[in-house]
């Protein structure tokens, strides 16, 4: 289902009665122009939106600023960056408020950044550097207007405990609500810790915190081990963004890696009720479509992007027409 009425027409009308300084006044940005403005705006797709994840042309070897043109170009409805991407672009004398400027004008929401801080290992030492380097990156994610920030168990998790790390995760929430950014418990299907669904959702409650959410992947639920088929038991409103994508039958998955992640829909994943799951508890947010597919490195950028935005739409359309 799409809007009958698309956000460029409604600034259009909007801005013929009101004028540019009354939609001003009322927090509504003019339509924007420049590669906004190359193609018809799209509306969102419902119930959920599908945002490019960086990953998907890392191989590419684009800059942050081809890839919000080239996303807005494909027809997203948001992007996932990843923080050493934005640390890239401040060191080359980049502004990160004209980044978030320019995902704004390109019609691109920010779901979110990724990013790796050392938040849930039993070192202390370690936890208090994740603590100031979660600072940092909570500044620039809120610079270019990420409201989310990726916190998966990074670094050495083993023996940690699941309690321990509902209480440093808590940690990370406090900080969060300082800086105005959220962090997200992230599943990683190959971790000592939090690689399955009812880890992480134990974490996200265990904090106490009704703020705490979670970051959840296609492929993640299989390579842990643990599947999908508790989602039913999630509220939707609980899942900040889910990592879209498929996988094949073979490798194994326990020798399955990232880089065999393939499209939505190219695959052997239950996609089909992993989405009719996410639909029916509410889930309202992106699919973050991220890859790391070297054969799709070795193509047009813009055509893999639009492949996997056409192939996600596909995924979504047959599961909830069903």
């Amino acid at each position: 289902m799409t809007e009958k009425i698309s956000r460029r027409d409604l600034l259009a009308k909007s801005g013929a009665r009101l004028g540019a300084a009354g939609l001003a006044a009322l927090g509504i940005a003019a339509a924007p122009s420049g590669a906004a403005l190359a193609e018809e705006e799209k509306p969102r797709r419902r119930p959920f939106g599908i945002a490019l994840n960086s990953s998907t042309l890392f191989g590419h070897n684009l800059t942050i600023v081809q890839q919000i043109d080239l996303a807005a170009k494909a027809g997203y409805d948001g992007m996932e960056p990843w923080a050493q991407e934005l640390e890239k672009h401040a060191a080359g004398g980049g502004s990160l408020e004209d980044l978030g400027k320019r995902f704004r004008d390109g019609g691109l929401e920010v779901v979110g950044l990724i990013a790796f801080p050392q938040w849930a290992v039993a070192d202390p030492g370690a936890r208090k550097k994740a603590l100031e380097e979660v600072k940092r990156t909570m500044e620039m994610a809120a610079k270019i207007g990420a409201k989310r920030l990726a916190a998966p168990p990074a670094g050495n998790v083993a023996g940690v405990t699941l309690a321990e790390a509902a209480e440093r995760y808590r940690d990370l929430l406090l900080v969060g609500k300082q800086m105005g950014v959220i962090p997200s418990v992230e599943l990683w299907g190959f971790a000592k810790l939090l690689s399955h669904l009812s880890e992480v959702a134990f974490v996200a409650i265990e904090s106490g915190d009704p703020e705490a959410c979670m970051v959840l992947d296609v492929y993640h639920l299989y390579k842990g081990g643990g599947g999908s088929a508790g989602l039913p038991l999630i509220y939707g409103g609980s899942i900040s963004v889910l990592h879209i994508n498929d996988y094949p039958n073979a490798p194994p998955r326990e020798r399955i890696t990232d880089a065999h992640r393939v499209f939505p829909g190219d695959g052997v994943a239950p996609l089909g009720q992993i989405l009719k799951d996410l639909n029916r508890i509410g889930y309202r947010g992106m699919l973050s479509l991220e890859l790391f597919n070297k054969e799709y490195y070795k193509r047009d950028a813009l055509q893999v992007a639009r492949e996997g935005l056409e192939k996600t739409r596909l995924a979504v359309e047959k599961a909830l027409s069903r």
